[in-house]
């Protein structure tokens, strides 16, 4: 049975003065932030919040990285605020579609399961046919 994903989100008690801020090598004016998250996310979760936001409306210049259980993210003194709400936005709706996944892959290995417990039974029914068929003609 495949365990389900498991939901990851950015941690309750967050010591502020353990967050690494540096500044971005790249960009001058920005930093880079490393907020922590409640556990390390599978690849499963990752891809999930990957696609949630990269399809969102507010797509941020594309610099939220997930390294370990710390999400980075890269951004002005400006925008820190909506980029924060904007992160807890794309969690949260990263966590409901991961409710959805576990939801589709539960259903789905159970169909599985009784598709092969079917098949066997089928394949049961016709070597009963097939042991049948030769006692009739085979046997003298």
């Amino acid at each position: 049975m495949k365990e389900a994903v498991k939901k990851v989100n950015l941690k309750r008690q967050i010591d502020i003065n353990t967050v690494t801020i540096t500044r971005d090598h790249y960009f001058p004016s920005a930093y880079i932030i490393d907020l922590p998250l409640d556990s390390v996310p599978d690849h499963v979760w990752q891809d999930v919040l990957d696609h949630e936001w990269k399809s969102s409306l507010h797509l941020w210049d594309r610099k939220l990285f997930i390294i370990g259980d710390r999400l980075r993210l890269v951004t002005t003194i400006d925008d820190i605020e909506p980029k924060l709400d904007w992160i807890k936005q794309v969690i949260q709706k990263t966590n409901e579609n991961i409710e959805e996944y576990n939801r589709t892959a539960v259903s789905s290995e159970a169909q599985t399961e009784e598709e092969s417990r079917r098949r066997l039974e089928e394949e049961g029914t016709d070597i009963t046919v097939i042991r049948d068929t030769i006692r009739k003609k085979l046997t003298f």
